[in-house]
């Protein structure tokens, strides 16, 4: 092999060699060739021309954006520290290059302010009551301002919300005095409710003088069960004894 031709054969396969390029399932390679865009490659083992084209790699994962704590006055101007986590991927690898030029940091702005002028509409009670629904709201937002990078934001979630300390202390009182009135409410249906059963029960012994000489005879039993040394029958136990014979009398005729 003359060394015209061993020389050739060692820059063919340095080219080889200098233009592999491996892209993960992931991912896609976007390829530049002197600055412009001339197509995708796929995963998996890609060549390009070295020194002539360049791919970027792009991750088609769901990123997780945290978004730091900021604090927001409320509708009825109460000061609270939210903080939130949007989730988000790239849907087009070509706009999320050429479109933006750091995704994650234009997202992470947009959160912000996207959480701040949405929660900043609501009072303090509808933010503690009504997340799902703030939630969706800012996720709306933010995928909207986002679809023209490629960028699809699917959730945005509020993740913590820290009130003052003063307004801690009040909603925890005004929690204590709800509980407190639930347990008198029921206390008093309770009694309410009793004292009908009483009522019904006084008005059927009132339509039946033998129903409560029965009962005067069930407490006489129930006492004796006691074995009590001395016993004291009320006057209207003969006459209880009277009527019962009276009742078996007319029963037997």
């Amino acid at each position: 092999m003359t060394p015209f031709l061993f020389n050739l054969v060692g820059f063919a396969f340095a080219v080889l060699i200098l233009g592999l390029r491996i892209v993960q399932q992931y991912e896609k390679g976007v390829v530049f060739r002197l600055g412009k865009i001339v197509g995708l490659k796929e995963p998996g083992l890609n060549w390009i021309i070295p020194f002539i084209d360049r791919m970027r790699k792009v991750d088609f994962r769901t990123i997780t954006l945290p978004v730091p704590s900021q604090k927001i006055i409320t509708k009825d101007n109460v000061s609270v520290d939210v903080s939130a986590v949007a989730y988000y991927k790239i849907s087009d690898a070509v706009k999320s290059i050429v479109a933006i030029e750091n995704v994650m940091s234009a997202i992470n702005q947009i959160a912000q302010t996207s959480v701040r002028n949405i929660v900043g509409k609501y009072q303090l009670d509808e933010i503690l009551s009504e997340r799902e629904t703030i939630n969706q709201g800012i996720t709306a937002v933010l995928d909207s301002h986002t679809e023209p990078w490629g960028v699809v934001v699917p959730i945005v979630e509020i993740k913590d919300i820290e009130l003052p300390e003063g307004m801690q202390r009040a909603m925890a009182k005004q929690a204590e005095a709800e509980r407190e009135k639930r347990a008198k409410i029921i206390a008093a249906e309770g009694e309410f409710m009793a004292s009908q059963k009483l009522a019904d029960t006084a008005d059927v012994m009132q339509a039946h003088p033998i129903a409560l000489q029965l009962r005067n005879l069930q407490t006489m039993a129930e006492i004796s069960v006691e074995k009590n040394s001395t016993i004291i029958f009320p006057a209207q136990f003969m006459n209880t004894v009277k009527d019962i014979r009276q009742f078996l009398a007319e029963e037997k005729n």
